[in-house]
C-alpha cells in the first residue's frame, strides 16, 4: 500500500510539472515565456531588429520572458509552431502554406518582407542565361520551400524543369550558408538564394545573377518571410497576439526610418549565428533586393499555392481561405 501512495504520489508530481511546461511558464521567474522564432537571412532583419532592441520586452512587459530561436529552415520551424515550442515568428510562406494544407493549425498574420530571392551561376558552371540552366544541379533551402517554388515557377515558364517532374535540373537541399563551399567546390551549378546569400556569393565567388529579385516569379509581391503564430494562440489569446503583432510592426518601422543601424545590426546578428560575417557592400545590395513591410495580399499567396500545386509539391490544388488572418495589422 505504501509503495502504490509513493507511485501516485510521483505520477502526481510528474503531470504536475507537465501541466506547468504546457503553460508556456518561463522557469523560476513567475512570467510567461513567448518563444519567437526566425532565421538567419536579411528577409528576416525584423526579428533581429526586435531582439536587439527589446521590442517585444517593451511592448509585452514585465509579465512576460521572451525567448528567441533561430532555425536553419522552415520544416523545423513549423514543427515547432505546431507543437507549441515556438509562439510565432518569421518564416517563409512555402512552409505554412503546405503544414496549412496538411491540417496543422497555423496563421499567417502578417508579412516581414517582400523580395530578395536570387538565382545565381557558379562562376565555371557555363552558365550565362536561364537556358542554360537545363541540365544543371540547382540548390535550395529545403524542396518547396518558398524560393524553390519561385525558382520552378519561373523555369517552367521558360519550358524547363526538375527531374522530379520529368524534367532535366537535379535538385539539392541545404542551408544558404553552406552555399559558398559548394560553389566552390563545384559540387552545385545554380543556387537559389535568398538574400544576403545571393550577394554572399556574387562577393565571394564571382557568382554571376541570372535571374534577379524583381525578374523571379512573384518577387515583388510575395512575402518572402510572413510573420506566422500557432493557430491556437490565436484564438486563446488574441490580446498577447495583438501586442506581438505591435511589436513586429514596430521592429519593422524601425527598419524602414533607421536603415544604417538596421543594417548593422543584421551584419552582427549573422555573423553571431551562422558564423559568417557580411560586409557591408554585401548587405547594402541585399537591402536594394527587398523592401520591408507588414501589409500581406493573400490573394497572391493564393497564386502561389496553386503554382506549389502546378508544381507537383501539393497533391491537391489548394485552398488558403482561413490561413491569412489581417485583422491584428489594421
Amino acid at each position: 500500500m505504501k509503495r502504490r501512495l509513493i507511485f501516485i504520489s510521483i505520477l502526481m508530481l510528474l503531470a504536475g510539472s507537465l501541466l506547468s511546461a504546457c503553460s508556456g511558464e518561463a522557469s523560476g521567474t513567475g512570467k510567461e515565456k513567448v518563444v519567437i522564432g526566425y532565421f538567419p537571412n536579411i528577409n528576416h532583419a525584423a526579428a533581429m531588429i526586435a531582439r536587439e532592441k527589446g521590442i517585444y520586452e517593451n511592448v509585452l512587459g514585465d509579465q512576460y520572458e521572451v525567448e528567441y530561436r533561430t532555425f536553419p529552415d522552415g520544416s523545423l520551424f513549423m514543427t515547432a509552431l505546431k507543437s507549441g515550442d515556438l509562439h510565432a515568428g518569421l518564416v517563409g510562406p512555402g512552409p505554412v502554406m503546405n503544414h496549412y494544407l496538411n491540417g496543422a493549425d497555423v496563421r499567417i498574420l502578417a508579412s516581414g518582407s517582400t523580395g530578395g530571392t536570387v538565382i545565381v551561376a557558379r562562376k565555371d558552371s557555363g552558365i550565362t542565361s536561364v537556358e542554360d540552366i537545363a541540365g544543371k544541379t540547382f540548390i535550395s533551402p529545403r524542396v518547396g520551400c518558398t524560393h524553390d517554388v519561385q525558382f520552378e515557377t519561373y523555369m517552367k515558364e521558360k519550358g524547363i524543369t526538375s527531374e522530379r517532374i520529368g524534367g532535366t535540373m537535379k535538385h539539392q537541399t541545404g542551408a544558404p550558408a553552406q552555399y559558398l563551399n559548394l560553389f566552390l567546390t563545384g559540387q552545385v551549378d545554380v543556387a537559389t538564394a535568398p538574400e544576403p546569400w545571393a550577394s554572399y556569393l556574387e562577393e565571394k565567388a564571382d557568382a554571376r545573377v541570372i535571374v534577379d529579385a524583381d525578374e523571379i516569379s512573384f518577387g515583388t509581391d510575395l512575402p518572402a518571410a510572413v510573420f506566422a503564430a500557432n493557430g491556437e494562440l490565436v484564438k486563446s489569446n488574441p490580446d498577447l497576439v495583438k501586442k506581438l503583432i505591435e511589436a513586429h510592426k514596430n521592429a519593422t518601422d524601425f527598419i524602414n526610418e533607421n536603415p544604417s543601424e538596421a543594417k548593422q545590426i543584421v551584419i552582427d546578428s549573422i555573423k553571431e549565428i551562422a558564423n559568417k560575417e557580411l560586409s557591408q557592400s554585401v548587405v547594402d545590395r541585399s537591402w536594394e533586393r527587398i523592401r520591408f513591410t507588414y501589409e500581406i495580399a493573400p490573394d497572391v499567396l493564393q497564386r502561389f499555392a496553386d503554382s506549389s500545386h502546378e508544381l507537383k509539391f501539393l497533391k491537391e490544388k489548394p485552398d488558403l481561405n482561413g490561413l491569412v488572418d489581417t485583422s491584428f495589422i489594421r
